[in-house]
């Protein structure tokens, strides 16, 4: 369906798919899919694509933190051990994760790239993700999620 949910199969990732139909005129597609599926909010995770210099080189990182919050672009930066982190331009971010904005999923990306998780994760048994499309969610577990991408947990919300 999406390269993140095959990722999930190929893997043996238990995982569930959660579709709606999604409003191009939502205002906040995260909490869109709080609404459309009746989720607890704080078990709805966004992904977010920053940008930070290192090396003299502009990279790319992946934040994913709860829909309900705002992105600390300062605790992103220490979580990367940088100085500095903004939020990557869009077409950067569709070109690098091959998904459309309000549909990026940190999952089956064509780079995999470093990828800091809010540290809320943890406490839960579930999150939902985008699953790579607008309108389609994916339940997984925290530790799964994490596995797959080699990510690390920080506090990202304000």
């Amino acid at each position: 369906m999406t390269p993140g949910i095959d990722l999930l199969a190929s893997r043996g990732v238990e995982h569930q798919v959660l579709s709606y139909d999604h409003d191009p005129a939502a205002e906040s597609y995260g909490l869109e899919a709080v609404e459309a599926l009746g989720l607890v909010p704080e078990e709805v995770f966004k992904t977010l694509v920053t940008s930070f210099e290192a090396d003299n080189q502009i990279r790319l990182a992946v934040a994913v933190l709860p829909v309900i919050n705002q992105l600390s672009l300062k605790a992103m930066a220490r979580a990367l051990g940088v100085k500095r982190a903004t939020m990557a331009d869009v077409a950067d971010a569709e070109r690098s994760t091959g998904y459309l904005v309000g549909g990026i999923s940190p999952l089956g990306q064509k780079k995999l790239l470093p990828t800091v998780i809010d540290e809320s994760a943890l406490t839960l048994e579930v999150m939902h993700i985008s699953a790579g499309r607008r309108g389609v969610e994916v339940a997984v577990s925290p530790e799964a999620l994490i596995g797959l991408l080699d990510a690390t947990t920080a506090p990202l919300a304000t």
